[in-house]
């Protein structure tokens, strides 16, 4: 998968991505702009998924990836048995136009 680099160093995105996906498990609806979501999206369906099978391989995994032990425990007990049924799609983009200060297209992307 080519990987769009957002003008920053590896570790840099990296760490922008974790804090993205934590934030999003936290809030369940956040605004940025569309390249961060485009990235963030995979990430967190495949936490989701993971957090869906519950065991605990399943939840260190998860608990090395996001930042905050109280999202981690929410991601298992409430977001993931919303989903037992579902296979996949579980985040949903939407696009709400460009932003005054430098034209960056903006999005909220959202637990379905």
């Amino acid at each position: 998968m080519n990987q769009a680099k957002l003008g920053r160093t590896s570790a840099h995105r990296k760490a922008m991505l974790r804090s993205i996906v934590t934030s999003l498990f936290e809030h369940e609806r956040i605004r940025t702009t569309e390249g961060k979501a485009k990235q963030l999206e995979p990430v967190a369906e495949k936490l989701i998924t993971l957090a869906k099978r519950g065991d605990l391989h399943a939840r260190r995994l998860v608990a090395g990836y996001v930042r905050s032990d109280a999202v981690t425990k929410k991601l298992f007990d409430t977001i993931a048995p919303r989903y037992r049924d579902r296979q996949g799609g579980y985040v949903r983009t939407v696009k709400l136009g460009e932003r005054q200060g430098d034209a960056a297209s903006e999005v909220i992307v959202e637990l379905l």
